[in-house]
């Protein structure tokens, strides 16, 4: 039986991916911080588990979807680089290595863009805490040297789905009544569907020479204007009242959440993927909403 590794596979797409997977007749393992799974705090049976596994697939890290005091943003780091170079170690130790390890990162890398779409090759990289964080994290995955095992890194954009992700800060100032533009509203919303995220590792699995970054996002990003609209439709909310940014941080702090969630420009478009042939599944935001609001 084929299997694979799900490391911070207890989450929103964790769990997606682990049906999957078991859908298509693999083993699924999962490594997270609790029993009954295999935890950080085991090295041997982290490796055991990664030992002949066709994919390793790498999604842990602290939800961002939380206030960034000094405890969360220390958190939100080292979930991610610390997990990174667990299964970094972990893979050097096997006699036979995945040949595939796939490593989350986050479309948050590049800077606040409202005049061109970023792309793997020309888009440019941001600053402040969210974006050190990517950094770092893909800075950690790329330092390993594993010469049997293929390593590409997912900048990917935010995941629509029906049954969580982060779209929740969204929906909840739609229901409070803060359904319209969010400040300028002229800030680009760059999305996927978890099924084509999904669809996009299958994609790299069977391509075998494909490596390095890969932006997911949808084709198709969209501006705040249009993402609130979309919602307000779609959560039959007739009116909501436009908010600006002093009023975004009062609404985030009582939903224990930032604003640069909803106020940074991310204008992503997955340009590698388009161009070695990937064909989207949801690449449009109004079927997406309706099958994740379902």
């Amino acid at each position: 039986m084929k299997k694979v590794v799900i490391a911070g596979g207890t989450g929103f797409i964790g769990q997606y991916f682990q049906k999957k997977f078991a859908d298509l007749g693999y083993e699924v393992i999962i490594i997270s911080r609790k029993k009954p799974h295999v935890t950080w705090e085991e090295p041997d049976e982290i490796k055991d588990a990664i030992e002949n596994a066709e994919m390793l697939i790498n999604l842990a890290g602290k939800s961002v979807n939380c206030r960034y005091h000094a405890k969360n943003r220390e958190t939100i780091l080292n979930s991610r680089v610390e997990t990174t170079e667990i299964l970094g170690e972990a893979i050097i130790e096997c006699h036979s290595p995945p040949e595939l390890w796939i490593n989350s990162s986050t479309a948050t890398i590049y800077r606040h863009a409202e005049d061109r779409p970023m792309t793997e090759e020309t888009g440019e990289i941001g600053s402040g805490f969210s974006v050190n964080v990517a950094k770092n994290w893909e800075e950690v995955f790329f330092n390993f040297t594993l010469p049997k095992t293929r390593q590409i890194a997912l900048r990917t954009a935010i995941v629509l789905g029906s049954g969580g992700g982060v779209m929740t800060p969204y929906k909840n100032l739609v229901k409070l009544g803060l359904g319209g533009i969010h400040g300028p509203g002229t800030q680009m919303f760059s999305w996927i569907h978890i099924e084509d995220l999904f669809n996009i590792v299958l994609f790299l699995r069977d391509n075998n020479d494909l490596s390095g970054v890969f932006n997911c996002s949808s084709p198709n990003p969209v501006t705040n204007r249009e993402l609130m609209r979309t919602l307000r439709k779609k959560l039959n909310k007739n009116v909501g009242l436009p908010a600006p940014r002093w009023m975004l941080e009062i609404g985030t702090f009582f939903l224990r959440t930032e604003t640069e969630l909803v106020l940074k420009s991310r204008w992503v478009v997955p340009d590698r993927l388009e161009r070695v042939g990937y064909t989207f599944t949801f690449p449009a935001l109004d079927r997406a909403l309706e099958e994740s609001l379902s």
